[in-house]
């Protein structure tokens, strides 16, 4: 004789459909929501044109051990560059004498080693801005295409 085997109590739905909507509503939460703060405004970095050469009626040389150089004059030391901005003043005046540095502002290549510190850098393009370099470009390499 066989028995059938009692069916428990209240066991009468299944759970399967009510899991598969809460799955998907946990799903639809954690792709909806913002998992990073948003950015307090739009910032666009800058880009280095690899097909531009670098133009401009001045050169400031900077090396890696912070030592500066304009032309033929080069600093003693990191920090004494009295003799080199003095040159790069003087070459500018004359370069204003004959061009109108009013109209546009002349430009001012900086080529400092890829190994100088940031530091070193802070302190000096304030130092080329008080001379009337409003423009002051910083001569990079392109990077290798990957």
């Amino acid at each position: 004789m066989q028995i059938p085997s009692p069916r428990p109590a209240g066991s009468t739905g299944n759970l399967l459909p009510m899991i598969n909507v809460v799955f998907l509503l946990l799903i639809f939460f954690l792709i909806s929501a913002q998992l990073a703060p948003p950015e307090p405004f739009a910032v666009t970095p800058p880009q280095a044109e690899a097909a531009s050469e670098a133009q401009g009626e001045f050169t400031l040389h900077l090396a890696a051990d912070g030592i500066l150089a304009f032309h033929d004059t080069q600093s003693p030391a990191p920090d004494a560059d009295a003799a080199v901005l003095a040159a790069l003043a003087a070459q500018r005046t004359a370069y204003c004498a004959q061009n109108d540095c009013t109209a546009e502002a002349p430009r001012l290549m900086l080529r400092a080693d890829a190994q100088t510190g940031v530091a070193r850098l802070a302190a000096l393009l304030p130092q080329l801005g008080q001379m009337g370099f409003a423009v002051t470009d910083l001569v990079v390499r392109a990077g290798e295409a990957g």
